[in-house]
C-alpha cells in the first residue's frame, strides 16, 4: 500500500515538478522535458530478467509498471536527475563491454563507504597494468562493476546506475567510469531516490544556474537533517548532514537557530562547517564568529566570505592588513586577494611585499594580483624584479601582468629576457612579444636595440615606431 501511495505521489510531483521548472533550469531538464515514456508490461519485465538470470528490485519495477519508461534526452531516456533514466534494456554495457550477461547476476562487490584501500585493490589490476589486453581488461572491469546496471548519464564520465544483487540490492549508486571511487546514494531504494529529486526540483534547490550533484548529499527537509545530526554519534555521520543543509538554497530562521545553537557547542572539522552553513544563510548573524574564527583559520573564513557574502568584502579590510604576516600559504592569499578585488581600491601596497614571498606560487599570484589593478603602471619596479626571477614561472607571470603597460623602463629588461630565452620556455617569448607589440618591438627585434641610446631620448618628441627606423 506504501508503495502505491508513493506511485501516485511520484505522478503528481512530475506535474508539479515541470510546472516549478518551466524555464527547464534544473540541470538536464532542458534534454529530457520532465517527459517520461509509456510503461512496460510485466511480460517486457519478465522476458528481461529471464534473459539475464536476474531479478529486478522491486522499486525500479514497479516504476517501470506504473509510471513510465524513456523518453526524449540521451539515448531515450526519460526524466530524471541529470539526464534522465535510460529505457529500460537499453545502454547495459556502460560500464561493462562485454559479457554483460555473466557479470551482471552476479552480487555487487560495492558498499556505501568503502575504504580507499578496497577500492584500490578492486581496480590495481587496471590501474597499474599498462600492457594488459583488451580480454583482461574486459575481465577486470566485470570484477569492478558486476551486479550493476547502468541507469542514465550524468555527463562526461559519470553516470547513476542501480545495485542488482547482493546486500545492498536496489540502492542507487553514482559511478565513474573512469574509475574514480563510487558513492552510494543517501537513500535506500529507486523510488526513495527518485521522489527526492522531485522534491528538490520543487523546492527549487535545483533550481540553479551550475551543474547540481544531486545523489551526493544527504537529502531531506533540513529540520529533518537536523534532527539526524542531532542524533549522530559518529562524526562522519554529522559531516554528511551538515553537507545536505550546505546543499539547500534556503533555510528557516529556525533552522539557522539551532545551528548557531550548535556552533556554540562544537568543535574542530564541525564547527567550521556549521560556521560555513551561517555565513551561506545569514551572514550578518555568522560575522562575530568569523571574525573569532580567524585565530583558527584565516583561508576558511576569507573562503566563506568570498562564496556567501563577497558584496561584504569590504567589512573586512582591517582583518586583512592585521593578520599579514599569518598569510604562509597560496589558498589563504589566493582567497585573500579575492576580497581585496572585490573591495574596488587600490590593494597594491598590501600585495608588493608578496611578490617576495619564499613561494614561488604565492610570487605568481601576487603578480597576477598587481595585474589587476587599473593603476598597475605605478608599480613598475615591482613588476621590474619579477621580470628578473630565477623563476621562469614568475617571469611569465610579470610579463602577463605587464600586459597594456607602456613604460620605456622596461625596455631593458624586456630585452635581457629576449637574449636569454633563444627558445620559448614556459610561454615566456609568447608573452613578451605580445607587450613588444605596443613598442613596435618583437622579441628578435628588440636584440637590435642600443637601450642606453634610447634612453637619452624625449619620448613625446617622436611616434613609438619612429624609434626603430
Amino acid at each position: 500500500m506504501n508503495e502505491l501511495n508513493q506511485i501516485e505521489r511520484i505522478k503528481s510531483k512530475l506535474i508539479i515538478a515541470k510546472n516549478t521548472d518551466r524555464n527547464l533550469k534544473v540541470f538536464g531538464a532542458g534534454y529530457h522535458k520532465y517527459f517520461l515514456g509509456k510503461t512496460v508490461s510485466e511480460f517486457q519485465i519478465s522476458e528481461f530478467e529471464k534473459d539475464y538470470n536476474l531479478r529486478l528490485p522491486e522499486c525500479y519495477r514497479s516504476f517501470l509498471l506504473h509510471i513510465g519508461n524513456g523518453g526524449i534526452s540521451h539515448s531515450n531516456s526519460g526524466a530524471g536527475p541529470f539526464y534522465g533514466i535510460y529505457s529500460f534494456g537499453e545502454n547495459i554495457k556502460e560500464l561493462i563491454y562485454e559479457n554483460t550477461k555473466q557479470y551482471l547476476k552476479e552480487d555487487c562487490k560495492l558498499y556505501p563507504k568503502m575504504t580507499n584501500e578496497f577500492w584500490y585493490e578492486l581496480t590495481k589490476n587496471i590501474e597499474e597494468n599498462d600492457a594488459i589486453s583488451d580480454e583482461d581488461f574486459d575481465t577486470e572491469l566485470g570484477k569492478i562493476y558486476s551486479g550493476i546496471l547502468p541507469l542514465g548519464t550524468q555527463g562526461c564520465s559519470y553516470y547513476h546506475a542501480l545495485i542488482l544483487n547482493g546486500e545492498f540490492k536496489g540502492r542507487v549508486i553514482n559511478v565513474d567510469c573512469d574509475r574514480q571511487k563510487p558513492g552510494f546514494a543517501f537513500e535506500f531504494n529507486f523510488l526513495d531516490w527518485y521522489e527526492r529529486w522531485l522534491d528538490e526540483v520543487i523546492s527549487g534547490d535545483l533550481i540553479i544556474d551550475t551543474p547540481s550533484w544531486f545523489g551526493y548529499k544527504v537529502g531531506g527537509l533540513t529540520a529533518d537533517i537536523l534532527e539526524k545530526y542531532i542524533s549522530a554519534t559518529e562524526n562522519e555521520t554529522k559531516i554528511e548532514c551538515l553537507e545536505g543543509i550546505l546543499n539547500k538554497q534556503k533555510i528557516s530562521f529556525e533552522d539557522i537557530d539551532i545551528i548557531e545553537v550548535q556552533y556554540k557547542i562544537s568543535n574542530g572539522e564541525i564547527k567550521e562547517k556549521l560556521l560555513q552553513i551561517l555565513a551561506k544563510f545569514d551572514y550578518e548573524r555568522a560575522k562575530p564568529y568569523l571574525i573569532d574564527f580567524t585565530k583558527e583559520s584565516l583561508l576558511s573564513v576569507f573562503q566563506f566570505v568570498f562564496w556567501y557574502a563577497k558584496d561584504k568584502s569590504s567589512d573586512w579590510l582591517e582583518i586583512i592588513e592585521a593578520n599579514a604576516e599569518k598569510i604562509n600559504n597560496e589558498e589563504t592569499f589566493r582567497f585573500c586577494t579575492y576580497l581585496l578585488k572585490e573591495m574596488n581600491i587600490d590593494y597594491g601596497n598590501f600585495i608588493v611585499p608578496f611578490t617576495s614571498n619564499e613561494s614561488e606560487n604565492i610570487k605568481i599570484s601576487a603578480y597576477y594580483s598587481l595585474g589587476q589593478l587599473k593603476n598597475k603602471a605605478n608599480y613598475i619596479d615591482n613588476f621590474i624584479v619579477g621580470l628578473n626571477d630565477n623563476s621562469n614561472r614568475v617571469i611569465h607571470s610579470a610579463l602577463q601582468a605587464l600586459n597594456g603597460v607602456i613604460d620605456r623602463k622596461l625596455l631593458i629588461h624586456y630585452k635581457m629576457i629576449a637574449e636569454k630565452f633563444t627558445n620559448e620556455q614556459d610561454y615566456i617569448l609568447s608573452n613578451l612579444n605580445h607587450n613588444l607589440k605596443l613598442f613596435g618591438l618583437s622579441a628578435t627585434t628588440i636584440k637590435a636595440v642600443n637601450i642606453d641610446e634610447f634612453k637619452m631620448i624625449d619620448m613625446n618628441e617622436k611616434k613609438w615606431f619612429e624609434f626603430w627606423k
